[in-house]
């Protein structure tokens, strides 16, 4: 390389700075003629004077993106970052520039203005808000500052609008949405001392418990379709925090008996809240029909056999003290022997129904005898009383 190549671009550089003329009326250079020479010895030059004249243009434009920015500040942007923004768009107005389309001042305007609305359209604001309302919030920001200093007041809507030349209404709707330009932390403290709180905690949040309204509603209704005693029941050990076995010695009925009907009452309730039409009550009496309690009195030789199958409580009572009395009626004056080997519950309802048999069989004079209890009934039998009957 000759020495006149070496020193081309730094000659290039001063006749660029010779080529800006002064700042015109609204303060900015007039970087039409220095542009356009740029131009034409980058289309001549190689890549690397192409690069060094592109480096000369760019710092002799510096300042003129600098006071652009300087018209954006007060807007809650650092002036560093905004004019950083500014100096983006003027490196992209230099490379996108064509003599051909006119004035490089007014496109670099246009570019580095644009660039600028954009980074505060895209980056600055904490809130979506629509495009078109980002942009007239700008302007009536600005608006207002001017105004502020010519008034020596806070302008009213109605000023900004005037001066804009913008509806009222889209002027009232740009400065409510201001507020989504930089909204408060959720964790700025709120009140002073050592009780201070974080704004977040005065705020209102999602009640978890709306979800269970309709939970509590239908529970509320289905409630209503059980029987008296498991309505009773549920509302003892769920409300009224009672155990089984306080629960036993209430209604006098065994715990286990307790366990059975809380268990069925609430499968029956979650079948119920997972299905459209709540499925039938199983109570009592359909489940007798699927496993019933039978009282059988058969006489074998000079003893009469009264075999009871099925669970004996207080729905069942009733019906094994018939078939009792009817074995004791149907022995005459011969032994009754019941046989409880079928029978795998026996609370207190069926205790009372063997002490009334037993008294019966004692007025009639029939030897009466319990034969086969299972160990849990068996065990139930020798605390009340009826051990003495039970054969050996």
């Amino acid at each position: 390389m000759s020495q006149s190549d070496a020193n081309r671009p730094a000659a290039d550089s001063r006749l660029l700075e010779r080529l800006a003329t002064p700042a015109t009326d609204d303060g900015l250079e007039d970087l039409d003629a220095a542009a356009l020479a740029y131009s034409e010895r980058a289309a001549e030059a190689g890549a690397a004077e192409r690069a060094a004249l592109r480096e000369s243009l760019t710092r002799l434009c510096l300042p003129f993106a600098g006071r652009l920015a300087r018209r954006y500040r007060g807007r809650g942007e650092t002036f560093e970052d905004i004019e950083q923004v500014a100096r983006l768009g003027l490196v992209k107005a230099i490379d996108r520039y064509d003599p051909e389309r006119g004035s490089f001042t007014a496109y670099a305007v246009i570019t580095i203005s644009g660039e600028i609305k954009r980074h505060f359209r895209d980056k600055t604001w904490g809130v979506h808000v629509p495009r078109r309302v980002q942009d007239l919030s700008l302007e009536v920001g600005h608006a207002t500052m001017v105004l502020t200093s010519m008034l020596s007041r806070t302008p009213t809507a109605a000023e900004i609008a005037e001066r804009l030349g913008a509806p009222l209404p889209a002027v009232l709707e740009a400065q409510e949405s201001a507020a989504g330009y930089s909204p408060s932390s959720l964790n700025a403290p709120v009140g002073g001392g050592d009780g201070a709180v974080e704004f977040g905690d005065l705020l209102g949040g999602v009640d978890s418990d709306l979800e269970l309204v309709d939970d509590k509603v239908t529970v509320a209704d289905l409630l209503l379709r059980l029987p008296a005693r498991e309505r009773r029941m549920l509302a003892m050990r769920f409300y009224g925090n009672r155990t089984q076995a306080e629960i036993a010695a209430e209604l006098n009925i065994s715990q286990m008996h307790v366990s059975r009907l809380l268990s069925r009452a609430l499968t029956w309730l979650r079948e119920a809240m997972l299905s459209d039409t709540p499925p039938r009550w199983e109570g009592a009496e359909s489940r007798y029909e699927r496993h019933p309690m039978q009282v059988e009195a058969v006489r074998e030789g000079s003893v009469v056999v009264a075999r009871v199958r099925g669970e004996v409580d207080r729905d069942t009572a009733e019906r094994m003290r018939i078939g009792l009395r009817h074995a004791i009626g149907l022995a005459g004056r011969d032994a009754v022997v019941v046989d409880l080997s079928g029978v795998p519950l026996l609370d207190a309802a069926g205790v009372a129904v063997l002490v009334d048999a037993a008294s019966a069989a004692a007025v009639a004079e029939v030897p009466l005898t319990l034969a086969g209890a299972q160990p849990y009934v068996a065990s139930i039998l020798s605390v009340t009383g009826l051990s003495r009957l039970l054969q050996d």
